[in-house]
């Protein structure tokens, strides 16, 4: 088949699934990743014959809703090429910007950090962190052994180790001593938020790293600012990604034993992050 064919042909298949530009973009990666061609290929040798087999196995994934970074096995994040499957979520440019809150507080310059990311998932911030960070130590805590055997997989680096742990128990995390950096982003999607998902988030993604229930959306913060409160060190810095709705109410839970706590905004100008540091 030619591949301008192909190009056309997939794209007014998934346009049945995604908006028309997203249908585009999708299929324009799906030819750069499968066949190593440059995204203006399709323009400059439209009439290219091509090998279509694997690309039309990756069409009928994409046409079941399957997330194009699944069908693939890894996801962009920070620079880096993370492997991601339906055990983990897929990290969100938004949660770039927890990163990059990280790497800007002043805790980021202290000798030798100790950094504790917990409900790590696919572990993309710890190792972020740490490889940002040379001279860190990274702890990542997470309750599902399929998504920390893909933390453990995403690089190799002595400095970054992974434990299982239900934060929502506390245990088994009172040995891991302090730390200067704690963060996290924790399940935050309310139940009845399910309908304004899309079914590629709700047929594949991991509804344990995504839902709490409505009656109670602060059960993880609650138990964070608990552990923040035992492990975070002298003057340690901490942020939690969250949902907008109840950025407010984590501030007011963290004021009990933090100081310096700020809501910050994404990139979409909604409240997302509440940061805090510990008292000197």
């Amino acid at each position: 088949m030619r591949l301008a064919e192909f190009q056309n042909k997939a794209i007014e298949a998934l346009a049945a699934v995604y908006p028309d530009s997203e249908a585009r973009s999708i299929i324009s990666l799906l030819i750069q990743e499968r066949l190593g061609l440059p995204s203006y290929a399709p323009v400059t040798e439209p009439d290219r014959e091509i090998e279509t087999e694997q690309l039309e196995e990756d069409l009928e994934r994409l046409l079941n809703n399957e997330p194009v970074q699944y069908v693939f096995g890894y996801a962009e994040f920070y620079g880096r090429r993370f492997r991601v499957t339906p055990d983990v979520l897929i990290p969100r440019p938004e949660t770039e910007e927890l990163v990059e809150a990280v790497l800007s507080s002043t805790a980021a310059a202290v000798h030798d950090p100790r950094i504790l990311d917990l409900c790590t998932g696919s572990g993309c911030i710890a190792w972020t962190l740490a490889l940002e960070i040379p001279d860190s130590t990274v702890v990542g805590v997470d309750i599902s052994p399929k998504a920390l055997a893909i933390a453990r997989r995403q690089f190799s680096d002595p400095r970054v180790s992974f434990r299982r742990a239900d934060v929502l128990k506390r245990l088994p995390l009172g040995n891991l001593g302090r730390f200067d950096i704690i963060v996290s982003n924790p399940p935050y999607v309310l139940e009845s938020e399910r309908t304004q998902m899309r079914r590629n988030v709700l047929d594949y993604e991991p509804e344990l790293a995504l839902f709490v229930p409505d009656d109670d959306p602060l059960k993880f913060y609650r138990a964070l600012a608990d552990i923040a409160k035992d492990h975070l060190g002298p003057g340690g810095y901490g942020i939690f990604e969250a949902n907008s709705l109840f950025c407010g109410d984590i501030a007011e839970l963290l004021k009990t034993n933090f100081i310096d706590i700020n809501i910050i905004k994404d990139i979409s100008g909604r409240d997302r992050f509440v940061s805090f540091r510990n008292a000197e």
